[in-house]
């Protein structure tokens, strides 16, 4: 039996979640009052008397409710004192993500009335703070591919696998086209020699082994990842206990294609392995230089 309310922040990917949900097998409700929650919750998941087909359910609750949000305390302690088993996940994007995907769907958010959309944004993180302080989990969905959405769904209601609330992602990228925006961490590794500049290599990327072979037979550059990898081992299980989601680690040199990409898989190979979070890797800028020379 398993109860699961789902909520977050408008546009961080809830829809999309249930659907999801509702494909792997639950019984998916959105939006319903919440005076009905608990009787909802009782007579699907909550009916013991053998004839209830139901035995998992996905319910969407979010500011669309209004006022009547606050009630959710009240139905929790409810829920609570019945003994009845339930789970919330909050799904989380940041303001700039957020206010980007408004954007792209030329969507007006449910809170911001005439106003900007950051206004509504701000207004409504403020509503949902003590959803998020109950969650049993908080996934950001900045970083998120669709199919990875998917994949952390099913891990944690399919697969039953323990949730791992921090979720890495290593980025390399070209300090020409800009520092990533959302980066949490950022590592300059212009100071290894640049393949760039040998014939042979300058049109493969970080990708390729005779790249890799070439920054890696550098003493700095393996002394760098070694005090990087153990810097960050240091470090993410304090930001595990500090409660950070997403982690986006950036690793740049001049047109990210050689040195940071080969740095970043480095670094990949060293973390990818750990019960402690999960963790993806990008190459932002890899095929720029290609496509600008079309």
């Amino acid at each position: 039996m398993r109860f699961v309310v789902l909520t977050g922040m408008s546009g961080a990917g809830k829809s999309t979640a249930l659907k999801m949900l509702e494909d792997m097998g639950y019984f998916c409700a959105d939006n319903i009052p919440i005076q009905l929650i608990s009787k909802f919750a009782e007579l699907t998941v909550g009916n013991t008397s053998g004839n209830n087909e139901i035995d998992k359910v996905a319910l969407g609750v979010d500011i669309r409710s209004g006022e009547n949000l606050k009630e959710m305390e009240s139905v929790f302690e409810e829920l609570r004192s019945r003994n009845f088993p339930y789970e919330i996940m909050f799904l989380d994007a940041s303001d700039e993500c957020l206010v980007k995907r408004y954007k792209e769907t030329r969507r007006s958010h449910p809170l911001s009335g005439g106003a900007r959309v950051e206004q509504g944004i701000t207004l409504e993180r403020s509503q949902l703070d003590f959803l998020k302080k109950h969650a049993n989990y908080i996934l950001d969905t900045t970083q998120l591919l669709t199919r990875e959405l998917k994949q952390e769904l099913e891990n944690i209601f399919v697969n039953n696998r323990e949730f791992k609330s921090l979720f890495i992602t290593i980025l390399s990228f070209g300090f020409k086209y800009g520092i990533p925006t959302d980066a949490d961490l950022v590592f300059d590794v212009r100071f290894i020699p640049n393949p760039y500049y040998v014939d042979e290599l300058k049109g493969l990327n970080g990708n390729d082994k005779p790249v890799q072979d070439f920054c890696m037979s550098y003493d700095v550059a393996r002394v760098f990842i070694d005090k990087l990898d153990e810097m960050l081992r240091f470090l993410i299980p304090n930001y595990i206990d500090e409660g950070k989601n997403q982690l986006v680690i950036a690793i740049g040199c001049t047109g990210g294609k050689h040195r940071s990409v080969t740095l970043a898989n480095e670094l990949y190979n060293r973390l990818k392995d750990s019960d402690q979070y999960g963790i993806k890797i990008e190459h932002r800028d890899i095929e720029k230089d290609a496509l600008r020379k079309r």
